[in-house]
């Protein structure tokens, strides 16, 4: 067997073992779930949580126009081990197209944003942002409300990302050398 072959055969068994899970799983209302790294994680919604995803709509959809193709807590299946994640925000490239079992493509992502929770925190800046940047997510972006701060990584490489800028709330995080081109100011932005 080759290593394409190899790597063909997890995949397929790594979303089979995802669709199990998902389709077993019971999630309360107003509670969202991820599968990172084999481990299911179910956190709560909270006020603080969603207006800062829909502010970074809202930016997206007045970069982009109503057309954008942007999504929130939709399953995306991710590389890794188990790795079926639902990011607060994802923007996928024009034209993106879902693949055979009705689900989003990793390699259509152009940018992710993840409001911290107190409880997941260590995924957004650990497993998933190795896994974002696996998958050559060329922006990802941590808003955290407890400690006030962005975190925008940019430049994946290797299962990193070679930028990292830290932006207090109240200050603009600059994307206009980004594929986004776009300013995305926090000074509305929550505080938990």
């Amino acid at each position: 067997m080759t290593v394409l072959e190899d790597r063909i055969e997890m995949a397929d068994i790594n979303e089979q073992t995802l669709d199990k899970l998902f389709d077993q799983m019971h999630v309360p209302e107003g509670y969202r779930a991820e599968i990172v790294e084999g481990t299911i994680y179910m956190s709560p919604q909270r006020d603080a949580h969603w207006k800062t995803i829909f502010a970074v709509l809202q930016a997206l959809l007045e970069a982009f126009g109503k057309g954008v193709n942007a999504v929130s807590d939709v399953r995306i299946d991710f590389p890794g081990q188990l790795n079926g994640l639902a990011p607060d925000v994802a923007k996928l490239r024009d034209g993106a197209d879902k693949d055979a079992n009705g689900r989003w493509r990793y390699e259509d992502v152009e940018f992710i944003a993840e409001v911290i929770s107190k409880d997941t925190a260590r995924n957004d800046y650990g497993p998933k942002k190795t896994a974002y940047a696996l998958a050559e997510v060329p922006v990802y972006l941590i808003a955290d409300p407890y400690a006030g701060k962005c975190r925008l990584f940019t430049q994946p490489k290797d299962g990193d990302y070679v930028s990292d800028l830290s932006i207090t709330y109240g200050g603009d995080v600059d994307m206009t050398t980004t594929l986004l081109g776009l300013v995305l100011p926090t000074a509305d932005f929550p505080r938990d």
